[in-house]
């Protein structure tokens, strides 16, 4: 990362405005992106106990109950059904190297837009959605709850939240969702990943939860165009600072590489997980993408 851009926390009057205006897209497009996609993508996904009966033929082994079996001597097994209320939660890194962005829109504002229109669609289903900001750190958790002034509450945040850290720890994030949510949700996790080194907390998570991975990268950070003139950067979570010549192939070459090593890693480790992930860039329209992503899974 080459460049570091400051979030600047605005005034209440501008909050609400913002709020508003995203507000307004955001609905819209929650109606255009999951229009009856919504429920055969997550609805059924989600089942919870109901009862233990005697095993018939054709019944799952892995489902057997086994200590009702032995206690009494007859094969049981566990029934499950489909729950009719689900938890989306939204797992959203706030690292520096969020706030960036060289096309239309940055990074963290693309962010918002996501978990506001996953955020509608939930709510308009009568599902709980929560949200958790992590860097390096769990930087605030706010719990499931159903209603249109908690989803607001929820876009504030994404809007106007400061973290204390500039870094970012995926593990960490992971690990503080699978012990705060114990019942099975629908999980949107949203970062550049520009971290390694999550994939176990990942292969963990993802036996409970259906988790998604949303990889949100600006066309910028993929290669540096070549250039007579140093580049004086700053690293948007380390801090440190220097310069680059992007007259030297050697650097151009390690940079692509650095970048692409991340992408390779986050679709290595979401498959390894047997999760599901999708990448999007900021200065592309992303509603034809996501409806296709979820029409994919609705099949």
């Amino acid at each position: 990362m080459l460049v570091k851009t400051d979030h600047i926390r605005m005034d209440t009057a501008e909050l609400i405005k913002k709020v508003r205006k995203i507000e307004i897209k955001t609905k819209g497009l929650s109606k255009q992106i999951f229009s009856g996609e919504y429920s055969s993508a997550f609805k059924g996904r989600g089942m919870s106990f109901s009862e233990v009966r005697s095993y018939q033929y054709g019944d799952d082994v892995r489902n057997i109950d086994w200590n009702v079996t032995a206690r009494t001597g007859e094969t049981h097994v566990k029934v499950f059904e489909e729950e009719r209320e689900l938890t989306v939660m939204l797992l959203v890194d706030i690292s520096k190297s969020i706030n960036f962005g060289t096309a239309e829109q940055m990074k963290n504002e693309l962010v918002t837009e996501i978990c506001a229109v996953i955020a509608f669609s939930a709510t308009n289903n009568n599902d709980k959605v929560g949200i958790l900001f992590f860097s390096d750190k769990v930087e605030k958790f706010i719990p499931p709850k159903k209603g249109k002034q908690h989803i607001l509450r929820i876009i504030r945040e994404l809007i106007n939240f400061e973290p204390d850290s500039a870094k970012t720890n995926i593990s960490q994030a992971l690990e503080y969702f699978n012990n705060v949510i114990k019942k099975r949700s629908i999980c949107f996790l949203l970062s550049d990943f520009q971290d390694r080194g999550y994939i176990d907390a990942l292969k963990i998570v993802s036996r409970r939860h259906d988790i998604i991975g949303m990889n949100i990268y600006d066309e910028k950070e993929k290669e540096i165009p070549k250039s007579s003139f140093l580049i004086r950067y700053e690293d948007a979570e380390s801090g440190g600072t220097g310069f680059f010549d992007p007259a030297s192939s050697k650097n151009r070459t390690k940079y692509i590489e650095n970048f692409e090593e991340n992408q390779k890693y986050f679709k290595n480790a979401f498959l390894r997980s047997g999760a599901d992930s999708i990448s999007l860039v900021t200065n592309k329209p992303y509603v034809s993408i996501l409806l296709n992503f979820f029409k994919k899974r609705s099949n």
